[in-house]
């Protein structure tokens, strides 16, 4: 830890099962993605975490999507910023969801976001299918008590 922030390293450390159901309940992401021109872009993204993975959609018009088929390296964010829990990553565009996987899909966004948002079991999947996305982390930070319990988790 850099000088000034009161403490050395992390005195305790957070599980992952802790903080994957952070990221399973959460109903709003922060999504920063770096545009063309190196220029940050941030976005409030609706989504699932499933399978160790953020899901989500978008027209390939935003602005988000266009800078991630330039650049799929991105952030997100929850919304608390005293309990963080940031994970960096690359999303791309996912495979059609259809079947068990779309019905899967189509249940956790309607647990999460009915009557708001709940896109049929086939939406992500034939030639009609929406912008279907995953970010898989390549990294994961959070903490609930800075700098004490600040933890990283690191995937291959």
């Amino acid at each position: 830890m850099p000088d000034g922030y009161g403490i050395d390293e992390a005195t305790e450390f957070l599980a992952w099962i802790v903080v994957e159901s952070k990221l399973t309940e959460a109903l709003h992401y922060w999504l920063s993605t770096v545009g063309p021109d190196d220029s940050p872009h941030v976005v409030p993204r609706w989504g699932v975490w499933l399978d160790g993975a953020f899901w989500y959609d978008g027209s390939p018009e935003t602005r988000h999507v266009r800078n991630l088929n330039k650049n799929p390296q991105c952030a997100l964010h929850l919304e608390d910023g005293v309990a963080a829990t940031i994970v960096y990553g690359r999303s791309t565009v996912a495979q059609p969801a259809s079947g068990k996987w779309g019905t899967r899909l189509f249940h956790e966004f309607r647990r999460k976001y009915a009557p708001g948002y709940t896109p049929g079991p086939e939406a992500w999947s034939g030639k009609d299918a929406g912008g279907l996305r995953v970010l898989r982390p390549q990294s994961v930070l959070a903490w609930t008590g800075f700098p004490v319990d600040m933890t990283r988790f690191t995937f291959s």
